[in-house]
């Protein structure tokens, strides 16, 4: 191994970075003075104060970048970043990661971060090296480099390098925590306002037409009716709002109203105007009537429920977290999926039961019965997707199914993740058992085509382990990975952990004499 002593890291794009930088900057600046040009004549000043402030944040974002280093040597780590500069001694960290960032779609490529883990607990993400790409031969250069210095210089805790990605112990939660508290949030909001959504929905129930007696003061309780000519209308797109305009601009210049009103009335239409409470709330013509949507304290308590059920979602992975925080931070977590399939069962209840009784189920017998049973329905499934979740040790596998006839075909779903000669381009989702010697195949059966065999007698099993962030986005989180040396050469098989146990007894019983 060559000797390495330093090592500097920064942007390949540094140059470009600081032409971005200068050309933001001077933007900025134009674009700002002739903002308080427009100021002071009462121009364009909003436009020209957007137009600054984006070339100043491209400015900053482009500075940020071509500033940015990272430097290694035989003392530790200096990073230099645009705020401020730090430098870490080998003695002080305790560990080197790599970080997983924007990986939540499977097509889109990943960014690939170096984090360092101190001996205090506290975590730092190194600006560079940075890679977009799972095969960049600089960014693992790079990182074989910080390592071999580590080793040399400091103590670390294994020569195991974490991956941690957002599925893993070792992610933050707290975007999904503070998503979670932003929901449940907006839900307290819309249940606080159903009992004052109620009261205006009575008020506009049992409003009267207004009467010559009626006093000035309270007229705005009862309805009025104004006569009105339109003078054009405007049908915007469907997500552009829509316009009546009033001849003379009386009683009002425009009026927003829906597409379907814009269609349906017509320039020259003699209209009548209903107002309450100081708005237009109908408009009526010979042709076509429209009235204002009064929002009902039933489709509050639904945004409500929508809003605490959403919450439950981010609210589950923090869950999940904190239940397995003490996990190495490279070990992956299970699914949330059950909880959220739980929070889906309780939305085909909930959202009915908060239409038809939004001020409380209780008001009622029925309303008391049908959240009783949908309660314990929700507790049940929510006790299911607790037990779905528990993180298993390699070894214990539940409920495992009886070991199939020698001479019936079992089809598992399985995969080696690593490319060899029986599993060529990862070709292969499952493993076939029983009828004949273990095989790879790309289809779940029945019958073996495109099957290749396993060569059982060249394997050994190493360990039985958990899934780790390296081992790919592909892998399910309930799923265990054994660890196998294939001549010599290391070869991971993943399935569930059922299966797993299954798939490595087949392969001990062709390995011994009887079997094989």
């Amino acid at each position: 191994m060559t000797d390495v002593r330093e090592l500097t890291c920064r942007s390949p794009y540094r140059r470009a970075l600081w032409v971005f930088a200068v050309l933001g900057a001077a933007g900025a600046a134009v674009t700002a003075a002739a903002a308080v040009y427009s100021a002071d004549r009462g121009g364009l000043w909003g436009v020209w104060s957007g137009v600054a402030l984006l070339s100043a944040l491209v400015a900053l974002a482009s500075l940020r970048g071509a500033v940015a280093r990272v430097s290694a040597d035989a003392y530790g780590l200096r990073v230099r970043t645009l705020p401020r500069r730090r430098s870490m001694p080998w003695s002080g960290i305790a560990d080197l990661q790599i970080r997983m960032r924007n990986e939540w779609n499977h097509k889109a490529p990943d960014t690939r971060c170096v984090g360092v883990v101190l001996h205090d607990g506290r975590r730092r993400l190194l600006p560079l090296p940075r890679s977009w790409s799972s095969e960049d031969p600089e960014f693992d250069a790079a990182l074989e480099t910080l390592r071999a210095l580590h080793r040399r210089h400091g103590n670390p805790r294994s020569e195991h390098l974490p991956v941690i990605s957002h599925r893993t112990a070792g992610y933050g939660r707290l975007g999904s925590l503070g998503l979670c508290v932003l929901l449940l949030s907006g839900a307290g909001l819309a249940v606080w306002s159903i009992s004052g959504t109620a009261a205006g929905e009575r008020a506009w129930k049992s409003a009267v037409p207004c009467t010559a007696r009626t006093p000035a003061a309270e007229r705005g309780e009862c309805l009025s009716t104004l006569p009105a000519e339109i003078e054009r209308t405007e049908a915007g797109r469907p997500r552009n709002p829509s316009h009546l305009y009033f001849t003379g601009g009386r009683p009002l210049e425009r009026l927003r109203v829906s597409q379907e009103a814009a269609r349906g009335f017509r320039p020259g239409d003699r209209v009548e105007l209903t107002l309450w409470r100081g708005e237009v709330v109908e408009v009526a013509g010979e042709r076509h009537v429209w009235r204002e949507h009064v929002v009902t304290p039933g489709s509050v308590a639904v945004l409500a429920a929508l809003c605490a059920l959403t919450a439950g979602w981010p609210g589950a992975r923090v869950l999940l977290w904190l239940r397995r925080r003490r996990l190495p931070d490279d070990e992956v977590l299970p699914s949330e999926l059950p909880f959220v399939g739980a929070l889906a069962a309780t939305a085909l209840w909930l959202l009915p039961l908060a239409y038809l009784h939004p001020t409380g189920p209780f008001d009622s017998a029925a309303g008391t019965v049908w959240a009783a049973a949908g309660s314990l329905v929700t507790v049940s499934l929510l006790a299911r997707a607790w037990r779905a979740t528990r993180v298993r040790a390699p070894g214990e596998v539940p409920g495992a199914e009886e070991p199939a006839g020698q001479d019936m075909e079992v089809f598992l779903s399985a995969r080696f993740l690593d490319p060899t000669g029986y599993n060529p381009h990862h070709f292969g989702t499952h493993i076939v058992i029983g009828g004949g010697p273990p095989a790879v195949t790309p289809h779940p059966g029945p019958g073996r085509f495109a099957a290749k065999p396993i060569p059982v007698e060249r394997l050994t099993v190493k360990e039985v382990r958990r899934v780790r962030g390296s081992d790919g986005k592909a892998v399910p989180g309930h799923w265990h990975i054994a660890e196998l040396d294939d001549a010599g050469r290391p070869v991971r098989l993943a399935a569930a952990p059922g299966d797993l146990t299954r798939v490595l007894g087949e392969l001990e019983r062709m390995r011994s004499p009887a079997g094989g």
